[in-house]
């Protein structure tokens, strides 16, 4: 293994016994496939560097996790790697909940994973942004419409909304579960909107602040 990092040493050893020999496991593998890797401790959880960082690992209370930074640009014959969540990110890594040396890819097709994840590095491959795409726009409520027709002041300041803060308000309206809630919110979105006022006007105010 190349030189470790005193801080990643402390981390292992401060965390549960049976994360101990998982994260050292892991922890030797990648210095085995990336030898130039560099060790540190960032977002408080021991980081793998080369050309940029590469894997982090962490140890929860029941669980350990693998994290590849750049995990959607790596060749996964075997499917070991967990698709990624919507907004890119994994809560459990990309290996899953990690309790056992059992639960880890073999290590044949592990270090083929890391290896990759050194060379999109060194290569300086980047993830792809995701497209931005536009919300259509939500249905307003019978309820509401029918009100902001007979009431000019608050029709008028809901059609100037964005459609971000319009959805605000119907995301709201209809996530109500009872009938007699949906109505009340229906009363206050007319109140703020005769006010000038959106959904969350409170919070606007204060970062303007």
């Amino acid at each position: 293994m190349g030189t470790p990092n005193q801080k990643v040493s402390i981390y292992i050893d401060n965390a549960r016994p049976f994360a101990q020999p998982i994260l050292d496991y892991v922890r030797e593998l990648i210095h085995e496939a990336c030898p130039d890797v560099t060790e540190s401790i960032k977002w408080g959880m021991p980081c793998f560097e080369h050309a940029g960082p590469m894997i982090t690992i962490a140890g929860f209370k029941e669980h350990c996790v693998v994290a590849f930074w750049k995990s959607q640009l790596l060749e996964d014959p075997g499917k070991h790697l967990l698709p990624r969540s919507k907004d890119g990110g994994n809560s459990m890594g990309n290996l899953g909940k990690i309790k056992t040396l059992k639960d880890l890819p073999p290590k044949k097709a592990f270090v083929k994973l890391i290896k990759q994840a050194a060379k999109v590095n060194e290569l300086g491959l980047k993830v792809p942004k995701k497209s931005i795409t536009t919300k259509e726009p939500m249905p307003v409520p019978a309820e509401l419409d029918k009100l902001l027709l007979k009431n000019k002041e608050a029709r008028q300041f809901f059609t100037k909304l964005t459609p971000a803060k319009k959805r605000e308000f119907i995301e709201w309206i209809t996530g109500a579960k009872m009938e007699a809630t949906r109505l009340k919110r229906i009363d206050k979105t007319i109140e703020l909107l005769e006010e000038g006022k959106s959904l969350n006007w409170k919070y606007e105010t204060k970062r303007k602040a």
